[in-house]
Formats: C-alpha cells, sequence, structure tokens
C-alpha cells in the first residue's frame, strides 16, 4: 500500500497520532480549499475553514433522466445523513436569496435562467449555515456540461455524484403514473407508490412535463447531455440502474455517498484479524501477504520461533510451553515489540491473528505502540467452525495439509500417513469457541471501529471485502 520502498523512520506514537486525527486527510483538504478559493490572506482563510469543521460533510449530487427516481433518492438520502435538500426550483422560489426575483422574472416569462445566475444561487444557498454544518444533497442540477463547468468555476464541487440510469420504456410508464403533493413536495405514483391518507389523495397534482411528448423531449435532452456531464464528475460518479426497487437503489447510493476516496496520504496496513477457531484467519491472512507483502504473523508461531532461536527471551519462553501455561504478560510484550519494531513491519504492515484473545492481552497489544489500524471480526457458526477445523490433517512427509470433505488426498499412501494435531480435537475446539464467544463482546467494545464479517461464505468474498478495506480510508458513518 505504501509506495516508500524505505521504513518510516518515524516514532509510532506519532505515527499513531497522526493516522487517529486524520492529520495527512487534514493536510490534503486544507491545500484543495487554497487553490479553489485562491484567498489573499491563506493562513486567515485556513483557520476560519477549520472552524467550519465540516470537510466529512455529505456534498452529493443526484442526477438522471426524468422519473429515474432521482427526488426520492436524494430525500432519502437527506434524512439518513441529517442533510439539506437543495434543487433548482427551491432555489428559484427562495425569496431570501439576493438575485432569487431576478430568476423568477424569467421564469415567468418564460425565459431560460442563464447558468451564471444558477451557479450564483446556488453558492449563495451553499454559503449558508445549514448547508455548511450539514452538507447538502442537490437534486437534478446540473442538467449540461456547461452548468457543470458554471459550478466548478464557482468553487462548487461535489465529493459523490450519483447517477441514476433505466430503460427509457420504464422512464415513460414512470412519468405518466407521477403526482406530487404541492405541500410536502413528496413524488408518489399510481402503480408503485400510491398515499394511503385520503387528504392526500385528494392534494395531488399532477406536475408539468409528464406526457408522452414532454417526455420523449426531456429524455432526448438528458441522452444529449449526460455523456458530457459524467465526463466532467470522471473521478467521483456512481453509475447505478433505477430499474429495480427504490430500496435496493437507496442502499447503493447510500454506500457509495458513505466511502470516501483513496487518500494519498502515505499508508502501512496493521491488520488485526480476529475470530473463533475455522474462521479462516490464516487463509485471510496468507492472501495479504501473498497479494500486498503484509508481513503474516500468527502469535503462535511467533512464540514457537522464540523458543527455538537459543535467545535469552526463547530461553524464558519455553518453560511456559513446555507446561501448558499462557506465556506471562511482561514477556509477551517483549516478543511482539521486538517482531513488530523489524524493518520488514514498519516497511510493508503485518497482519497479526491468534492474538489478542481477551482484553487484557488487547491492553498488552496497545502498549507495544504498534496499534493496529485495520481491526476484522470474522463469525461463523460453531457447527461450521467445527466441520472446517476437525476435519483437517497434515502430511509430515510434505507438510501439506489436507481436508476430509474440501481437500482429501487423492493417494492413499498420504492418506494413510496423515496426522491430526491434537489441538484439532472436537472438544478442543469447542473450548476455544467457548472461551472466544465469552471475551467477544468485550473485544467488540474495544475495539469500537472493527468490521464485522460473515466467514461462512467464499473465502475470496471475504478477501475482497478485507481488500477494498485497505485500499480506501474506511466509509463514513452516519451521525
Amino acid at each position: 500500500m505504501d509506495a516508500s520502498s524505505k521504513p518510516h523512520r518515524i516514532p509510532p506514537a506519532m505515527v499513531l497520532y497522526a493516522e487517529r486525527h486524520n492529520i495527512f486527510q487534514l493536510m490534503q483538504c486544507l491545500m484543495e480549499v487554497l487553490l479553489v478559493h485562491r484567498p489573499e490572506a491563506p493562513v486567515d482563510f485556513m483557520i476560519e475553514h477549520l472552524k467550519k469543521d465540516n470537510d466529512e460533510v455529505p456534498r452529493v449530487f443526484v442526477l438522471g433522466p426524468p422519473a429515474s427516481g432521482k427526488t426520492t433518492i436524494a430525500r432519502w438520502l437527506c434524512k439518513h445523513l441529517s442533510a439539506v435538500y437543495l434543487c433548482p426550483q427551491q432555489l428559484v422560489s427562495l425569496k431570501l436569496l439576493k438575485r432569487s426575483t431576478e430568476a423568477m422574472a424569467l421564469q415567468a416569462r418564460e425565459e431560460p435562467i442563464p447558468d451564471e445566475l444558477w451557479a450564483s444561487l446556488l453558492e449563495e444557498r451553499l454559503s449558508d449555515v445549514d448547508c455548511v454544518k450539514l452538507g447538502w444533497v442537490l437534486d437534478g442540477f446540473p442538467e449540461t456540461r456547461k452548468q457543470a463547468l458554471r459550478l466548478q468555476a464557482a468553487g462548487i464541487a461535489p465529493r459523490h455524484v450519483v447517477v441514476l440510469r433505466a430503460p427509457d420504456e420504464v422512464l415513460v410508464e414512470r412519468n405518466l403514473g407521477k403526482w406530487v403533493d404541492p405541500f410536502t413536495q413528496e413524488v408518489y405514483h399510481t402503480t408503485f407508490d400510491w398515499p394511503i391518507d385520503f387528504a392526500v389523495q385528494k392534494r395531488l397534482v399532477r406536475p408539468e412535463g409528464t406526457s408522452v411528448p414532454a417526455t420523449a423531449r426531456r429524455l432526448l435532452d438528458s441522452h444529449r447531455n449526460f455523456p458530457s456531464i459524467l465526463r466532467t464528475y470522471e473521478e467521483n460518479h456512481k453509475l447505478i440502474d433505477a430499474d429495480q426497487p427504490c430500496v435496493d437503489v437507496f442502499a447503493q447510493a447510500l454506500n457509495f455517498v458513505q466511502s470516501r476516496a483513496r487518500s494519498d496520504a502515505p499508508f502501512v496496513p496493521r491488520v488485526l484479524l480476529l475470530g473463533p477457531p475455522g474462521s479462516g484467519k490464516s487463509l485471510q491472512a496468507a492472501l495479504l501477504h501473498q497479494k500486498y507483502g503484509l508481513v503474516n504473523i500468527f502469535f503462535g508461531d511467533l512464540l514457537q520461533e522464540q523458543a527455538g532461536a537459543g535467545t535469552a527471551l526463547g530461553d524464558l519462553i519455553k518453560p511456559f510451553l513446555e507446561s501448558g501455561f499462557p506465556v506471562s504478560d511482561s514477556i509477551v510484550l517483549r516478543v511482539l515489540k521486538e517482531r513488530l519494531a523489524r524493518e520488514d513491519c514498519l516497511t510493508h504492515g503485518w497482519v497479526l491473528h491468534g492474538f489478542p484473545l481477551d482484553m487484557d492481552q488487547a491492553d498488552i497489544l496497545r502498549h507495544t505502540g504498534y496499534e493496529p489500524n485495520r481491526v476484522f471480526f470474522l463469525s461463523v457458526p460453531t457447527d461450521v467452525a467445527m466441520g472446517r477445523v476437525c476435519q483437517r490433517a497434515t502430511d509430515p512427509v510434505s507438510g501439506e495439509r489436507y481436508h476430509a470433505v474440501f481437500r482429501p488426498p487423492t493417494d492413499e499412501a498420504v492418506h494413510q500417513r496423515l496426522r491430526r494435531n491434537p489441538r484439532d480435537a472436537p472438544q478442543c475446539v469447542e473450548g476455544k469457541a467457548d472461551f472466544y464467544g465469552r471475551q467477544l463482546a468485550e473485544l467488540e467494545e474495544y475495539y469500537s471501529d472493527a468490521i464485522c464479517l460473515n466467514a461462512d461464505q467464499d473465502p475470496y468474498t471475504i478477501f475482497e471485502y478485507i481488500e477494498s478495506c485497505l485500499v480506501k480510508p474506511l466509509p463514513v458513518t452516519s451521525r
């Protein structure tokens, strides 16, 4: 993940502080706003910008052809994200804006509103306190590339652009059945979403431009303009098929809006995998090592290596391993600190599994100074875990691992010499799973930013999700 070929010679505490407080992202945001606004007094401008504390608030455009569901998705996003809903009609009718009278006059004469005026209205509205503090979702604008470029020139840049699309015949059918509540501006449909309240039904009105010829003209304009609009927002837009249930469309839009673009900040992954026996921790760690070069650290093997190294520290570990008692906390701290401080871990990052098992050990890991920046909980039903672990065996000659169901040996000679590890006995696995289950709630509370994954699925599907959380920053959670 880190492009540097040398380890960062930075104290671990400084790295943890920078990651915890998003120092690199903060500096990147400050540089962006300076280049966009080019203030005469950069220091004063940055101070005022930091006071706003709004770098993570949503800034979203919802675009699409007529009847694609833009208004519904935009309003749902606003409700979920506590953001401000904006649309062109609202901007024109908002009398508090300085140039709204000019826009209403043009609209009354059925003359087009110039792109410069649209940009001015939107820029003034976005400077209001509610938009600055809560963020905003703009519905159905811009409609042309010229409008998009005008907004860019005014410093109005969305973080996410949601683009809805559907076949023309579906859009025409939707538009013909569309009705609007003039009081709440909620959109209803005679087939898909008719209001239950009779009072609402009585006051519904047909919006303008819903006839077949009018819809066809608007669709034609949309087809002409959208390719160039998408080129304007090439790096931050997502196309979503709107010809599916509205809840599914919203789920995809929300997931995209809560995602964060990959940062240019230096990032060395420090991954912690937690889960019961048989949850696939070793496999995921091996895949991360294979693809990204992360140092694969299994704590049990680490202790065995130290015990066999013939060092003073190894001599301290041997009696614990021979007696079967847990290694003392002070020795564990020394072992972890020494391993995580090596150059390969500092350069490429690491993935740790098999530790911690409880809150006390989690505290030990934190005191090493090498705290993980990605934590994953892999959950799997006990019966599935038992099936994975209790039926595996190893060939003592080749060292290859086999499984009675998923990977049985084809050679009968290999089958005859297979040996099962005593730790894979059913009673042993049940005991470890039970112990993990008792510690799970406290560990989840301790690692509050951890990501929980269902490990009872294809391992490469799990790996893809873990990988996405490493390559990109973690999603912004709703407030």
